[in-house]
């Protein structure tokens, strides 16, 4: 957007460039009316990282002020998506500090109480315009090629009119005055300057519905104020929200805190990632039940608009914490590319702790017999796949044969592997030399293996590819060597023994 010269809000806009007077505060305040959002996980690590950064606290809390549509099953998912990530907070939900547990819906006397006194000031009104005569007016204006807003018709109402309303039995709701024709701007330590025309807010807007329900506007201000808030970071989708929250603050006679609002995030069409088109691909769940590392995710998320001064594209979340600059965030859109995050995926598959991985495959082992082996076989058995392995629930299929007493072969490898002459030759010679295999040595049973074909004169396909299909049901897996030596004697010879009568004559 580009720069105002207009008059600003007095107290406001705080230059990047001063030095903080306070701790930094900042806060992730999702609405628990669906899922866990990639952008709102993207803003909770924004959050985080500039509260570390800054030595500062991040607090989450739940703004839950829509009654109809929030809901309890959204709050655990949200709850379980930042703790999935690793994004602790220092005060909110299951932290039990002063804030803690913490939903606006338990606000709801606070609220009214502060709205009324803008009202006191003059500086909002009682609204008796009832739902009907709201719904006529979007009508009209959309008829007449207008669009939508309220046309303030409450502001001004006459005590004969008030007392008419009264006597129909009308609920009010509690509407804030917005001053026509005025620029509210600010530095936005994202976007840099930002002005808002008051004319494009929507008129009057409503600061209390009709059912005492404190609507988000007033609610974020009002708790944003009670818990000393000094930054607030999240998407530029609620730049307008920004505008219409700067007036309140105002009319509260209350210093606002710093604001940066974050590009969107689009898919590779340029389309915003949203749970309409893209389903529950834009949610944290779907990766995190999808067999995703939480890791890989914090990577892509916190460089999808950010790139650390020395360029580097891996990185922990400790290290983010000591890098990260708010300044140097992306104005540009942000581009969810799912082979990008695979690629980020796949190389912290390779690159954590076996110990780590394995504990994390566990839960996509299912209807197999784990407990035939030990745990540290288990992590030899994920170690030899995981190379191959793009997603965690991956990890069933590559390891099966492991597990499996009868080992189902396909009939084309039958025809085209075992039923070659060589094949019999290679499974005949490899129970002979059993005992002589090192168990344990993975390496060494592969030697074992190339010194057996130098003695039979084969090598590559015609010496392995029938000792990989007997043993895993496939041509292609994990390294040769490993296989033997993670199944153990008992459990090859029983498989090369079942193979045979499918090989053709040596």
């Amino acid at each position: 957007m580009a720069p105002s010269t207009s008059a600003r809000i007095p107290g406001y806009p705080f230059s990047s460039i001063e030095p903080l007077k306070e701790a930094v505060r900042v806060r992730l305040a999702p609405s628990p009316t669906g899922n866990l959002h990639l952008g709102t996980a993207r803003t909770a690590l924004y959050n985080y990282l500039y509260a570390h950064r800054k030595g500062g606290t991040f607090i989450v809390r739940l703004e839950d002020t829509d009654d109809e549509r929030s809901e309890d099953h959204y709050t655990v998912d949200i709850i379980e998506g930042l703790k999935w990530l690793g994004l602790t907070w220092d005060e909110g939900p299951d932290i039990g500090g002063p804030y803690g547990p913490y939903k606006q819906s338990q606000k709801f006397d606070h609220y009214a109480q502060m709205a009324n006194q803008l009202v006191t000031k003059g500086s909002a009104y009682h609204c008796y315009a009832t739902p009907e005569e709201l719904i006529a007016l979007k009508e009209e204006q959309k008829n007449s090629g207008k669009p939508p807003r309220y046309d303030n018709r409450g502001r001004d109402l006459a005590q004969i009119q008030i007392d008419e309303f009264v006597k129909e039995g009308r609920a009010p709701s509690i509407r804030f005055m917005i001053e026509e024709p005025r620029i509210i701007a600010w530095h936005d330590h994202i976007k840099g300057e930002i002005g808002i025309e008051t004319g494009d807010l929507g008129g009057d807007m409503v600061i209390v519905k009709s059912n005492g329900m404190a609507t988000y506007n007033f609610a974020v201000v009002i708790d944003d104020i009670d818990m000393k808030m000094t930054h607030v970071i999240r998407g530029e989708d609620h730049i307008h929200n920004t505008a219409k929250q700067l007036l309140l603050y105002e009319a509260l006679g209350i210093k606002p805190p710093e604001f940066a609002h974050a590009a969107l995030i689009f898919d590779t069409e340029r389309h915003k990632l949203s749970k309409r088109k893209h389903g529950e691909a834009a949610h944290i769940s779907q990766y995190r039940i999808g067999g995703y590392m939480p890791e890989a995710m914090v990577n892509y998320l916190t460089q999808m608009s950010w790139t650390p001064a020395d360029g580097r594209e891996i990185f922990t979340l400790a290290e983010a914490c000591e890098m990260f600059d708010l300044e140097k965030v992306s104005k540009s859109p942000a581009v969810f590319d799912i082979k990008r995050l695979n690629w980020f995926n796949s190389h912290y598959l390779r690159s954590l702790p076996i110990k780590t991985v394995t504990e994390r495959a566990l839960p996509y082992l299912t209807n197999v017999n784990i407990s035939a082996y030990t745990n540290a076989q288990l992590e030899e058995i994920v170690a030899s796949v995981r190379d191959g392995l793009t997603i965690l629930s991956e990890v069933l299929g590559a390891t099966r044969f492991y597990f499996e007493k009868e080992l189902p072969v396909e009939e084309d490898l039958k025809k085209t592997v075992l039923s070659n002459g060589s094949s019999r030759k290679v499974i005949d010679n490899t129970l002979k030399v059993l005992p002589s295999f090192p168990w344990g040595d993975h390496k060494g049973c592969k030697s074992v293996v190339d010194g057996m074909g130098k003695e039979l004169g084969l090598k590559g396909k015609e010496l392995y590819w029938p000792l990989r299909v007997a043993l895993s049901g496939k041509v292609q897996g994990p390294d040769l060597g490993s296989i033997i030596s993670i199944l153990g004697a008992e459990r090859v010879k029983l498989r090369l023994q079942s193979a045979l009568p499918h090989c053709g004559a040596s």
